[in-house]
């Protein structure tokens, strides 16, 4: 993550942000994965009409997407923060660093669902997990308890937190647990 930023960026409003990625996310129902290749997430609304939330607290908008896209398997959008008081409020943490996590809530049009010991349909995941083929963002949230903490305010495509080494083992060794239990 980018720890230092720019007077300009400082007094500015606006903000880049990751707002997804491909990490797995355990659910009740088992891993998923929110796929990132082309054609996988649909953007138009996010660029149309979207919104920055605290908390997914659809009446504590603060801010607006200006713009969304996907880079190095990440969704990623410039957001400008309002000048309300709820809205100065999460800017303020946002600017000192307290507030640096993000969120999405997206609707899924089409899983693949890919079984312990298999491989995704394109290879580029090992199962058991579920990932979200065809999803649209519905809003990005600043959040203070995020589901994926390698998405945030400053963490670019460049600047990817990737889980480490001992993480993916520790996934790794979680996925041979199921396995053996079916």
């Amino acid at each position: 993550m980018r720890e230092e930023a720019s007077p300009e960026e400082k007094n500015s409003r606006r903000r880049t942000i990751s707002f997804s990625s491909e990490a797995p996310y355990r659910r009740f129902y088992g891993m998923e994965i929110l796929d990132h290749g082309d054609g996988a997430v649909d953007l138009s609304r996010l660029n149309s009409v979207g919104v920055v939330l605290f908390n997914h607290d659809v009446d504590k908008v603060v801010g607006r997407v200006i713009r969304a896209w996907v880079e190095h398997n990440r969704g990623m959008a410039e957001i400008e923060f309002d000048s309300d008081e709820d809205a100065e409020k999460v800017f303020s943490k946002v600017q000192a660093g307290t507030l640096k996590t993000t969120s999405v809530r997206y609707m899924v049009d089409a899983w693949e669902e890919v079984k312990a010991g298999a491989t995704s349909a394109d290879g580029r995941f090992q199962g058991p997990c579920q990932i979200a083929r065809k999803w649209t963002p519905l809003e990005v949230s600043i959040v203070s308890v995020p589901a994926d903490a390698s998405v945030g305010v400053g963490r670019d495509a460049g600047t990817q937190a990737d889980l480490s080494l001992w993480e993916r083992q520790v996934q790794v060794n979680k996925n041979k647990m199921e396995v053996s239990r079916t």
